[in-house]
């Protein structure tokens, strides 16, 4: 696997983090300032057809990034691990652990889509659908989920990394799979350690969607709402993310 990841720390607990729709490796804001590197080794990795693998072809499917997670860990030596998954790639994180369950310690789920895929009505799936080639649409949808409560500043900070870091090919092919996919029954009632984050201001991927999809698929899963952050905490609240995060992974 060509492989472009950004990786922090050399700690014994190993982490794989995916990004979300608008993401990179590059895109985790200020997160990885924040975590402990003696603790933890995280490995950010880009998925294909974005950051550092924007030429790489694809199916573009949660489920090949989830193999190239995999791929990714094979290469870094890490036989067990931990994965972290952000908007879209709260699919891809689960289709890490169908696929490996005996190598996942431990999932969060970072303002996740959930295993049922996400339902539009007419007006959202054209926003949504016509993002790969529309810098407007791109920030409607930053906006909207964040509240719309924020600068513009920064919302065209995430519209830009987007457009830098992602090929419209790719870009709107995972949004097929992340959005039209539902493999619930294949994860209803596993066992695995999952935290599941969500900002208040999210206005799409809220704690009470995650009531009712997340929290009822996975029996040990835990919710945790972070005040003053939509869809990006890892550049809304960074510090904050960083400490809901170890908290949970240094409980294994």
């Amino acid at each position: 696997m060509a492989s472009s990841q950004v990786t922090v720390g050399s700690g014994e607990h190993h982490v794989l983090a995916l990004h979300g729709w608008f993401g990179s490796a590059r895109g985790w804001g200020a997160l990885p300032d924040y975590l402990d590197p003696a603790a933890y080794t995280y490995a950010f990795m880009d998925l294909r057809g974005y950051g550092g693998r924007q030429q790489v072809a694809g199916e573009y499917t949660m489920q090949e990034a989830a193999s190239d997670a995999l791929a990714l860990a094979g290469e870094l030596g890490w036989d067990r691990f931990s994965v972290i998954g952000h908007s879209m790639s709260g699919q891809a994180i689960q289709h890490v652990l169908l696929q490996a369950p005996g190598r996942v310690r431990r999932l969060v789920a970072l303002n996740p889509v959930p295993a049922t895929g996400v339902p539009f009505d007419d007006d959202g799936w054209a926003l949504f659908s016509g993002a790969a080639d529309s810098r407007d649409n791109r920030f409607a949808i930053i906006d909207f989920t964040t509240g719309s409560r924020l600068p513009a500043a920064f919302v065209n900070h995430v519209v830009q990394h987007s457009l830098d870091h992602s090929s419209a090919e790719a870009f709107g092919a995972y949004l097929e799979s992340w959005a039209k996919t539902d493999f619930s029954e294949q994860v209803q009632g596993n066992p695995a350690a999952v935290k599941v984050i969500v900002g208040e201001h999210d206005p799409a991927l809220s704690a009470p969607v995650m009531e009712q999809t997340w929290m009822q698929f996975y029996p040990a899963a835990e919710l945790e709402v972070i005040p003053n952050a939509g869809h990006y905490p890892m550049f809304e609240t960074p510090a904050a993310l960083a400490a809901s995060i170890e908290e949970f992974l240094g409980r294994d």
